[in-house]
C-alpha cells in the first residue's frame, strides 16, 4: 500500500498512507521519519506546532533519498491568521525542514487552540492566510494546500472567497468517530480527506469489540482501523515507534467485506480515555 498514491485536484499524485509524527520531539523523530523511509513510507506529516520540522528533515536527508521521492506535508500554526505572518511563517517551515518546496501546507486549525471551543471561526484571519499560502503555491514554494480540522463552513469560507479550493482537509477520523456529512461535503468538491489519530489516540486497541472484529480478518486493530479508512477513500496517518509496527500499519492488502464496513460505520462503543480528552480536537 506504501507505494500507491491518490490525485490532488491539481493533478499532484499523494501516497495514501503518511508517516504521522504528532507528539515526536525533534530529537527522536529523526530516526523515527528516517527508519519510516527505509520501511518505505513516502509520505511524512509534521506540523510548526510538533515543534519537530527541524528533526523531520534531518530524518529524510538520512534516509539518503532523493527529495523528490519523499512527500513532506508540514502545518501553518493555528494561532497564524494574518497575510504578513503566514508569509514569514512559510519560509520558516521551509528553512527548518531545510527543503526547496514542501509537497503539502495546511492551516491546522480555523480557529487558535486557545479558542478552539469558541464560537468565532475567524474567516477572516483564514482567507488572509490561505491568500499567502496561494501565493506560495503560485511560487512554487508549495506543491499543494489545503486545511486541517476545518468544519464544512469553514470550508466554505475559502471556497466561496479564494482563488484555490483547498486540496486537502486532514480532521479527526477513525472508527467510532466518522464525520461523515464533513467528509461526504469534501469529497463533493474533490478535497481529499485526511484521517489524523487513525487509531483513536491509541483507544481502539483495547476496545473488545474491534478486537474481536479484527481477529475475524485474521489482522491487528491498527490494520483494521488503515484499511478502514482506505476503502472510504481517506489517507491515514498512523504512528508507530517501532519498525515493527510500522511495516505492520501498512499491511493492509486485504478487504473488509460490506457486512464489517458497516459495523464499523456505525460502531459507537468508543470513549477516549481521560489523556486524550485534554486535546481540544477531540472534544
Amino acid at each position: 500500500m506504501l507505494e500507491e498514491t491518490y490525485q490532488l485536484s491539481n493533478q499532484v499524485k499523494i501516497p495514501k498512507i503518511a508517516f504521522g509524527t504528532w507528539l515526536l520531539d525533534n530529537q527522536e523523530v529523526v530516526g523515527a521519519v528516517e527508519n519510516a523511509i527505509k520501511v518505505g513510507y513516502r509520505h511524512i506529516d509534521t506540523a510548526s506546532a510538533y515543534g519537530n520540522e527541524e528533526g523531520v528533515g534531518q530524518g529524510i536527508r538520512n534516509a539518503g533519498i532523493k527529495r523528490s521521492e519523499v512527500f513532506v506535508t508540514t502545518k501553518l500554526a493555528a494561532e497564524v491568521k494574518d497575510y504578513k505572518t503566514a508569509k514569514a511563517e512559510i519560509d520558516n517551515a521551509l528553512s527548518r525542514l531545510k527543503v526547496d518546496y514542501i509537497d503539502l501546507l495546511l492551516i491546522h486549525s480555523p480557529k487558535p487552540w486557545a479558542d478552539y471551543k469558541g464560537t468565532d471561526h475567524y474567516f477572516e484571519g483564514n482567507l488572509a492566510t490561505w491568500q499567502a499560502m496561494e501565493e506560495a503555491y503560485a511560487e512554487g514554494k508549495v506543491k499543494a494546500i489545503g486545511v486541517a480540522n476545518f468544519e464544512q463552513v469553514d470550508l466554505q469560507n475559502l471556497i466561496k472567497n479564494g482563488h484555490i479550493k483547498p486540496m486537502v482537509n486532514q480532521v479527526l477520523a477513525h472508527i467510532g468517530h466518522m464525520p461523515l456529512e464533513l467528509i461526504n461535503y469534501a469529497q463533493q468538491h474533490d478535497i481529499l480527506v485526511e484521517a489524523h489519530s487513525p487509531f483513536g489516540h491509541g483507544d481502539l486497541m483495547n476496545n473488545v469489540e474491534i478486537k474481536q472484529l479484527a481477529s475475524k480478518l485474521n489482522v491487528t486493530v491498527p490494520q483494521l482501523a488503515v484499511r478502514y479508512l482506505l476503502e472510504l477513500g481517506l489517507l491515514p496517518l498512523p504512528k508507530a515507534s517501532t519498525v515493527e509496527h510500522m511495516k505492520m500499519n501498512a499491511a493492509t492488502n486485504f478487504v473488509i467485506p460490506t457486512e464489517m464496513m458497516q459495523k464499523l460505520t456505525e460502531f459507537s462503543g468508543l470513549k477516549y480515555s481521560d489523556s486524550t480528552s485534554v486535546f481540544p480536537v477531540y472534544q
